[in-house]
C-alpha cells in the first residue's frame, strides 16, 4: 500500500489542513454516514467535541467554523471561501443548521460545539461527534482524529492499515531505500517514473494529466490572489499582507528577470511563498503540500523552476509534483506531517524536503541526488517547533515558508553539485524527525503554550 500524489496535494481552504480541512471533512463524513444509514431526518441535535490541539488553538485556526461548514455538507475540495462566512454567521445568529444542506436542526454553538481540556488517547487532534434524537436517544457517534494534511482517521482504524487509503499499486514503497531499489530494479531512471506507474494502477493517463494540471493551476491561482489582495489578516494580530507591496516594488525595480542577480531570485521566491501563506492565513483557497501551514514551499519551488525555465514543459511540472509527493508520502508513513504531533519540522521540514527533491529531479539529478536533496532539506529543519502566536497560522508560519523555500533550492543545488553519496540517508532523517517529535514537549507542538506564542504579546 502507498499513497497517491492526489492524497498529498489536495485543494482546500485555510488556515490549517489539520485544524480546518480535517475537521470539515470529519463532520461532513459524519453527516454522510447519517444519510447513508437513513438516520439524517431523525436527528434533532448534533454535538461536536474538540480535544487537544484542536481545542487549544481551534478558534485561531477556525476549527469551530470548519466543523459547521462540514455539517452543512460542504466539501473543502470545492468550497468557495467567499461563500462560507455568510453561512457560518447565519448559524451563529439563528441558532439553527441545515444538516447536509437540507435537514434543519436547532444548533447553539455555545452549547453544541465544545472545546475541552485534555486530549483523546491516539492523537493530539481529537474529535468526538454525536447525533441525538429529539428525546436525547443516541443515534450515532464518531471518535476520530485529524492527523495532518487533511487526513482523518477513525479511532477504530488508528494504528491499522485502514488508517490510510487502500490504494493497490504495483510498486508500493515504505522507505527511501526501498523506493530507490524499486526504481533500479524496474528500470525507472526517475522517481516520478515509479510514481506514474503507481498512479496508472488507479486512474487513466488522461486523468493523471488532468489532475496534476489542476493542482498546478490551483497553486498558480493561489499565488496570483496573494499578489493582488491587499489588507490585514484576520484574527487580531493585525498582520499586514506584504506580498502585494513586495510584488509592486519588485516590478518597479525591474527585477522581473530572475537570473539578473541571486538576490533578485531570492526576492521572488520569498514573494511566491508569502503570497500563498497569506492567502492561507486569510482562509483562502490553497493546496495542501503536504499541509496548509506549509503550503507555500512546494509552489514557490515550482514557480522558481517555471520562471527560471520559461519554456518548461508540463511534463517537468508533473515530474516535480510526483517526486515531491513521493517524499511527502515517506514523511507521512514513517514519521508525521502534523504540527500537533511532531512540531513544525513535520510540516515545513517535510515540505522543504519535497520541494528540494522535486527541483533536483527536474534539474536532471540522479535518483541518489534527488534522495540527497530531500535529506538535506529535511535535516536542516529538524527540531523546528510549532508555536503560532495567538493560535493563528501567521507568526512565524508565513515567513517560515519563505525561509524554507530558499532552503529547498539550496538543498537541491548542494545535492546536484555532489555525486549522490552522503553520510545521512533520508530514512535516517525521517526517523530522527519521528524521534524528535516524540521527545518534544507538548507546549511546542501547536498548542500555542510555548516558544514565540508566549514570548510575543498578542494585542
Amino acid at each position: 500500500m502507498t499513497l497517491s500524489v492526489f492524497d498529498m496535494f489536495k485543494p482546500g481552504v485555510g488556515p490549517s489542513s489539520s485544524h480546518t480541512v480535517g475537521p470539515m471533512r470529519a463532520t461532513r463524513e459524519f453527516v454522510e454516514r447519517l444519510r447513508s444509514d437513513h438516520l439524517l431526518h431523525r436527528v434533532a441535535r448534533v454535538e461536536v467535541n474538540l480535544y487537544g490541539s484542536l481545542s487549544a488553538t481551534g478558534k485561531g485556526h477556525a476549527t469551530d467554523r470548519a466543523c459547521l461548514i462540514g455539517l452543512l455538507g460542504i466539501d473543502p475540495a470545492y468550497a468557495d471561501p467567499a461563500a462560507l462566512a455568510p453561512l457560518v454567521d447565519a448559524i451563529f445568529a439563528e441558532h439553527s443548521l441545515a444538516l447536509d444542506g437540507e435537514h434543519v436542526i436547532d444548533f447553539s454553538p455555545g452549547r453544541d460545539l465544545v472545546f475541552h481540556d485534555g486530549s483523546l488517547p491516539s492523537h493530539p487532534n481529537g474529535m468526538h461527534l454525536r447525533a441525538l434524537e429529539r428525546h436525547g436517544h443516541l443515534l450515532a457517534e464518531r471518535t476520530c482524529y485529524s492527523v495532518g494534511g487533511g487526513f482523518v482517521v477513525d479511532e477504530a482504524d488508528f494504528n491499522t492499515d485502514r488508517a490510510l487509503p487502500d490504494n493497490p499499486m504495483p510498486h508500493p514503497f515504505h522507505s527511501a531505500e526501498e523506493l530507490l531499489r524499486l526504481c533500479h530494479a524496474n528500470g525507472f531512471r526517475r522517481i516520478s517514473d515509479l510514481m506514474w506507474a503507481n498512479e496508472r494502477a488507479l486512474r487513466s493517463e488522461a486523468e493523471i494529466h488532468a489532475g496534476l494540471a489542476h493542482i498546478w493551476a490551483e497553486m498558480q491561482a493561489c499565488v496570483q490572489r496573494g499578489l493582488e489582495t491587499e489588507g490585514t489578516l484576520p484574527g487580531g494580530l493585525k498582520v499586514r499582507r506584504r506580498a502585494p507591496m513586495l510584488y509592486r516594488r519588485l516590478n518597479e525595480a525591474g527585477s522581473g528577470n530572475l537570473i539578473a542577480s541571486t538576490l533578485g531570485a531570492m526576492d521572488w521566491v520569498d514573494l511566491w511563498a508569502l503570497a500563498v501563506n497569506e492567502e492561507n492565513a486569510a482562509g483562502g483557497r490553497v493546496v495542501t503540500a503536504p499541509t496548509n501551514g506549509a503550503a507555500g514551499i512546494v509552489p514557490a519551488g515550482l514557480h522558481y523552476y517555471a520562471h527560471y525555465q520559461p519554456d518548461a514543459p508540463m511534463d517537468a511540472i508533473e515530474r516535480y509534483l510526483l517526486t515531491a509527493a513521493a517524499i511527502g508520502i515517506l514523511c507521512k508513513l514513517n514519521a508525521s506531517i502534523s504540527g500537533a504531533e511532531v512540531g513544525c519540522q513535520g510540516e515545513v521540514g517535510s515540505a522543504c524536503a519535497m520541494a528540494a527533491a522535486g527541483l533536483a529531479e527536474v534539474l536532471g539529478g540522479s535518483l541518489e541526488q534527488v534522495e540527497n536533496a530531500a535529506e538535506i532539506g529535511l535535516e536542516h529543519n529538524l527540531g523546528l517547533t510549532c508555536d503560532p502566536v495567538a493560535g493563528l497560522v501567521q507568526v512565524p508560519c508565513i515567513e517560515r515558508n519563505a525561509m524554507a523555500s530558499l532552503k529547498a533550492i539550496n538543498a537541491a543545488q548542494l545535492a546536484l553539485r555532489g555525486d549522490g553519496q552522503h553520510l545521512v540517508s533520508l530514512d535516517k532523517a525521517i526517523a530522527t524527525l519521528r524521534d524528535t517529535g516524540r521527545d518534544m514537549m507538548d507546549k511546542y507542538k501547536e498548542t500555542s503554550k510555548g516558544g514565540l506564542a508566549v514570548n510575543v504579546i498578542a494585542c
